[in-house]
């Protein structure tokens, strides 16, 4: 018990240690917070639970100790890099679907028969812009495809104007199978071929 009261503990151990806490709370804060916005509902809570058990059993123990500087600045570190890692994290195991519109001078098919042929679906409109007729191209896909896909876009017409967004669920749709290793945390749909 005299260590954790000892200089070398509160001054340098003791600020690395809430450091790497808040790091791992926050970093299963950030995912948590991310999978409720994508309607995960059955996986927020486990890391809710998770989440707050490392604060009860870590932080809370380790808020008991402090007492300099060193420790208000590492718990805001830490709380600050746990969000950066929890969004790298997500970006990364990249969960969900997004819906793809592409806006373009091109006629369409060319590139919705690309997209077709490598398994993604597409719809497009008509329509009307500042500088004439174009043609609006909607595609949902996972968003592990989308770099895939915005490569298709790009080859199609490198000057497209295209959005990205999120979507919380998908009821049916064309989707390209992926790889076993990757599919761990896809969300599974029908496919429509």
């Amino acid at each position: 018990m005299e260590f954790f009261n000892s200089e070398l503990f509160i001054i340098y151990l003791l600020p690395v240690i809430i450091f790497l806490a808040r790091i791992f709370d926050v970093t299963i804060g950030t995912i948590r917070i991310i999978m409720i916005s994508k309607g995960m509902k059955y996986l927020a809570p486990v890391l809710g639970f998770f989440e707050v058990l490392s604060w009860i059993l870590v932080i809370g123990k380790l808020m008991q100790h402090v007492s300099g500087f060193g420790a208000y600045v590492a718990y805001a570190a830490g709380f600050a890099t746990g969000n950066f890692i929890g969004m790298k994290i997500e970006e990364r195991v990249a969960l969900g679907h997004v819906v793809l519109r592409v806006i373009t001078s091109k006629p369409a098919m060319e590139l919705i028969n690309n997209l077709n042929k490598n398994g993604f679906g597409a719809t497009y409109i008509d329509a009307y812009g500042s500088e004439g007729q174009v043609n609006i191209i909607f595609s949902i896909i996972k968003r592990k495809a989308l770099n895939e896909v915005l490569q298709h876009v790009k080859q199609f017409n490198e000057n497209a104007f295209y959005t990205v967004e999120d979507i919380r669920s998908v009821g049916y749709g064309i989707f390209p199978e992926i790889s076993k290793k990757t599919s761990i945390f896809s969300i599974r749909g029908r496919s429509g071929k």
